[in-house]
């Protein structure tokens, strides 16, 4: 009724009104309109976010002392940008269309965690929790739709051990490097079983499980967690018996910041012989690579607890084939072990060092000195991974096949990583911890695809790295894991799924879909954790453990 009057057949009955005149009116209500529908839809969250931002750093500077070391910083800090890039352990996520946080929180002690959530919960700040920056996706330092905070916990790396009781308390912010440094100056034949690769953060790594050269000996790094101190979504500090054995079980294995901030971790130290021995035996030929690697898949995982071999596929000039090896005991018995077990690999004595434990973990990063474990240095390679479990041996046809593919360009810096499971992994139940990849896999195998940072100024000059890692993990699908294919949690893969609150779908039933690859029957027991420790999913990701009922947006 209301247009009737002025269509355009009625024009002519409106002579007192120039006609000229009344379209420009007309039209220029017609965008007034449509500026105004833009502005309600946009710009009160534009707005709101940027209120919310100014409040909450009002709300934390008058809680926290910021004034002897820096706590709060902008980006109109000087040393925001470098504070960011620092722990930015894969290169990609720092191109400038990645999404940057507005601000970077980095305590100094337990209050000053437990302010920031009090002032993020109270005007409505997302927030996501960095340690080492080593997450495969970026998560811990980006989020893909909403504005958010990161909460970067390097500050808190404090170290205290008890090598005569066995135990230690890491904080979340030390890296697997700085621990091990700790642990050699204090003893040549004490131990803590977890990763390679000395710049990763001991938060991350313990949250999603953690193993390394001693996990067929001692287990993950999270199975030897037996006590945390926490804050959680009430800034309540709890230590194990605080927190009750539901929520202390979530966090060694299910990601420790789907659930609260863990400030520290009580380790169990393990022993090890004061001598050790560590290998390595390469081949360039495609027949010896390919038969020995098979041969590797029916005795690697029923070795003695005491003997970790690896096998990888990787190139340089040409493609070859590496069996890195450590074991616990002298070179002599060693001999005397592969010569029963695996002769086949044609281990010799100029292949093996004996040497300390500690010396074996710089061995496998090829360094020297024990300074290097504790230098923080960024990365220049950028990479994608995915991964799988191996249930039953592959065939030689599709062992080659994964040579093969190392003749592509874009496969120059790649690896394919064999890690063989069995032993004390065999030992414990899947639902003992988050971590259910035990008993029945014969070893975890990682696709790997690396190129250099500049690279990534151009994302079609990616896209092939991208497509070849994608190409092998589709090639393998007949012969890895299956209902559900699994996958390793401290080795997210965004292409297993997201939140992305399109359809009528709850948070629970989308992760669902990559929630049993990560965590299989352990996942629902996850959810309930979640649901009772963070009703309102306070602490959320792309993939983190949703709650069981729809929330808004992560």
């Amino acid at each position: 009724k209301f247009f009737k009057p002025i269509k355009f057949v009625s024009l002519p009955s409106l002579r007192s009104i120039n006609k000229m005149k009344f379209l420009r009116f007309l039209l220029s209500l017609f965008i007034k309109f449509l500026l105004l529908n833009l502005s309600l839809s946009h710009f009160p969250l534009i707005s709101g976010q940027r209120t919310n931002h100014e409040d909450f750093l009002r709300c934390l500077t008058h809680r926290i002392n910021d004034a002897e070391s820096r706590i709060i910083h902008t980006s109109k800090d000087p040393s925001f940008f470098s504070i960011l890039d620092s722990s930015i352990q894969n290169p990609r996520f720092s191109v400038l269309e990645t999404p940057k946080p507005v601000s970077i929180i980095t305590p100094v002690q337990a209050t000053d965690v437990q302010s920031t959530i009090r002032c993020a919960r109270l005007h409505g700040i997302h927030i996501r929790t960095r340690s080492g920056g080593h997450d495969y996706e970026g998560f811990s330092y980006l989020a893909k739709r909403r504005s958010f905070v990161v909460l970067d916990l390097r500050n808190l790396r404090s170290i205290t051990l008890d090598v005569d009781n066995r135990t230690g308390w890491v904080q979340s912010g030390a890296t697997i490097g700085e621990l091990y440094y700790k642990i050699g100056k204090l003893s040549k034949s004490v131990a803590f079983p977890a990763g390679l690769y000395p710049t990763v953060g001991i938060g991350g790594q313990f949250g999603g499980g953690g193993y390394g050269t001693l996990m067929r000996k001692y287990g993950l790094s999270a199975d030897n967690v037996i006590d945390a101190h926490i804050v959680d979504v009430n800034r309540n500090f709890l230590d194990r018996q605080g927190m009750g054995e539901d929520f202390f079980w979530a966090i060694r294995g299910g990601g420790g910041s789907s659930f609260c901030v863990v400030l520290s971790w009580k380790i169990r130290l393990l022993d090890v012989p004061s001598v050790v021995t560590v290998f390595n035996v390469v081949k360039t030929s495609e027949k010896d690579a390919v038969s020995i690697i098979n041969k590797w898949q029916y005795i690697a995982d029923k070795a003695p607890n005491d003997l970790f071999i690896r096998a990888m596929l990787q190139k340089e000039t040409e493609v070859y084939a590496s069996f890195p090896g450590l074991y616990l005991g002298q070179l002599s018995d060693l001999l005397a072990l592969m010569r029963d077990k695996f002769p086949e690999l044609g281990l010799e004595i100029g292949d093996c060092r004996e040497m300390s434990w500690i010396e074996s973990v710089l061995w496998f990063v090829k360094e020297e000195s024990m300074e290097t474990l504790v230098k923080r240095k960024r990365t220049s390679r950028s990479f994608k991974g995915k991964d799988d479990f191996v249930e039953e041996p592959l065939p030689k046809t599709a062992i080659r096949y994964l040579w093969k593919r190392f003749e592509a360009p874009e496969a120059q810096l790649a690896k394919i990583i064999l890690t063989p499971f069995g032993g004390k992994m065999n030992e414990i139940a899947e639902y003992e911890t988050p971590f259910p990849h035990r008993e029945g896999n014969l070893y975890e195998i990682q696709y790997l695809a690396y190129w250099s940072e500049e690279e990534d100024k151009n994302k079609t000059n990616t896209e092939k790295y991208l497509r070849w890692v994608e190409s092998v993990y589709e090639f393998m699908t007949p012969y890895v894991s299956k209902s559900p294919r699994r996958a390793y949690a401290n080795f997210r893969d965004i292409d297993l799924g997201m939140y992305l609150g399109m359809n009528m779908k709850t948070k629970y039933e989308e992760a669902k879909i990559w929630g049993v690859k990560y965590f299989k029957n352990n996942f629902d027991r996850l959810v309930r954790v979640k649901t009772n420790v963070d009703p309102m999913d306070f602490f959320c990701d792309e993939q983190s453990i949703p709650i069981m009922k729809s929330v808004n947006d992560i």
